[in-house]
């Protein structure tokens, strides 16, 4: 593996798997099994890592949402199925659920990182209101759609940190009650 790849893979695992805390460019260069100097010349510090992993994030995410939109039968299931791979259900969409806490624990204290978040956000929430529009939903699409995604990433959240309480079942039937809550559910009688 090239040392970029093995860069970027070991500080997405510090981060997802042993938290904000220990994102270190020591543990990065252990993770990699290289040195810190390997480390600090492509992450010259803790921010620099940190806005690697939410760049990996962000591109994961949108590759991902962008094929689920293309292939979906109706604006419906699109929303479904890009509301639903925001969920934290397995291994991969846990750490991903972590990596994005992590991040948004440090962007809080720092200008910087918080910006880089609002850029993100803002492009998911217009997805999803995007969405939400084209489903034609009966309340408010702005509010239909801040609180679809207040529901996924606290069920992401919650389940990233305590899987037993939230399991994929339970975030899963969050996701569908909001959409029937909502009148965004996929109607078997053919409005979509």
């Amino acid at each position: 593996m090239p040392h970029e790849e093995r860069l970027s893979k070991a500080v997405w695992d510090v981060l997802a798997e042993q938290g904000l805390e220990r994102l270190t460019i020591r543990a990065v260069a252990a993770a990699a099994g290289c040195t810190t100097g390997l480390v600090m010349h492509r992450f010259p510090n803790r921010r620099a890592l940190l806005r690697h992993a939410r760049q990996l994030l962000h591109e994961t995410t949108k590759a991902r949402v962008e094929t689920l939109e293309a292939t979906a039968a109706s604006p419906r299931a699109a929303l479904r199925a890009i509301l639903h791979q925001g969920l934290a259900l397995d291994p991969q969409t846990v750490a991903e659920s972590a990596v994005w806490l992590g991040f948004l624990a440090a962007a809080v204290a720092d200008e910087e990182l918080t910006d880089l978040h609002r850029v993100n956000s803002r492009a998911w929430r217009t997805r999803v209101g995007r969405l939400v529009e084209a489903c034609g939903p009966p309340q408010d699409p702005a509010t239909v759609t801040v609180a679809l995604i207040a529901m996924v990433e606290g069920a992401a959240a919650f389940a990233a940190a305590d899987p037993s309480a939230y399991p994929p079942a339970v975030q899963e039937a969050m996701l569908d009650s909001a959409l029937a809550a909502f009148g965004l559910s996929e109607d078997p009688g053919g409005r979509r």
